[in-house]
């Protein structure tokens, strides 16, 4: 995250692909543990499920796409569920431009969980929102995973879910399977459409393109033999790191400070 008039550049092997900061976004995962996070993740970024659990600590992932000749680049933050640091999760809040909260249909606590974590995130966002005077909308989806289990397992019910995201258009509430890969396509459309983002970002929208096409890959008249009526492509950088705080804090600093705001004023506490 830079200033709007600079370039990101990702570098994977021997390929270096810029995308201008107005076209980079960050999405964070949020919610308690073993709810499916990275099983949701990882449908979106390859298409499989892992069936062997692994508790999160925080992973980060990129892609890359190149839409009718335009560069986008979607950071992806899966956070852990057992938040061992508060301070780290209201700065990924900070630092988030979308959002999936998710939690499991066979787990009350998970889903209370969400709502607790749907609150800090309007009051985290607002906060920065009165400091830079920013107009956006915060585009959010609150996801109830596992809906492959008999109804006999469900402790969260539909309406419950959807009484969450009633009062804001910029939320919606999807019943989702990563495991059978049940309407999360359709969760990640609505998403990226919510928040003004082409719809070709979705995981069957765009032709996914392997990192030996980086040297071309961000060129306007780049096309795939095999796929001509295609104009979108997903590349995943197996080189990714997630930036570090002190850049996220810097990051955070500079949205304020450009829009003249005073550092001995209040500032969005951290911690």
């Amino acid at each position: 995250f830079q200033d709007k008039a600079m370039m990101k550049t990702m570098s994977g092997g021997n390929c270096t692909l810029n995308v201008p900061a107005k076209n980079s976004y960050r999405m964070v995962v949020l919610g308690a543990s073993r709810v499916g996070k990275s099983s949701i993740v990882s449908r979106f970024l390859n298409g499989r499920f892992e069936d062997q659990y692994t508790p999160t600590i925080e992973d980060f992932h990129r892609k890359v796409y190149n839409i009718r000749g335009d560069m986008y680049q979607l950071d992806i933050l899966d956070t852990s569920g057992n938040h061992p640091f508060p301070a780290m999760r209201r700065l990924s809040i900070l630092t988030g431009d979308v959002f999936i909260l998710v939690f499991s249909l066979d787990n009350r606590e998970s889903f209370d969980e969400v709502k607790r974590l749907q609150k800090q995130i309007l009051e985290v966002k607002s906060c920065l929102k009165n400091k830079t005077k920013e107009s956006a909308d915060l585009p959010m989806v609150i996801c109830g995973n596992k809906n492959d289990h008999s109804e006999i397992f469900r402790k969260v019910r539909s309406d419950e879910g959807e009484n969450l995201v009633s009062s804001d258009e910029n939320c919606a509430y999807f019943e989702v399977s990563a495991k059978k890969n049940t309407n999360v396509d359709e969760m990640f459309y609505v998403l990226f459409s919510m928040a003004k983002l082409p719809h070709e970002m979705s995981p069957s929208l765009h032709r996914k393109i392997s990192i030996q096409y980086g040297d071309t890959f961000q060129q306007k008249s780049f096309r795939m033999r095999r796929v001509k009526d295609m104009d979108a492509y997903g590349m995943i950088s197996p080189f990714a790191r997630r930036p570090s705080v002190n850049s996220d804090l810097k990051y955070i600093k500079s949205k304020v400070l450009r829009e003249g705001q005073s550092r001995e004023r209040e500032k969005c506490t951290i911690q």
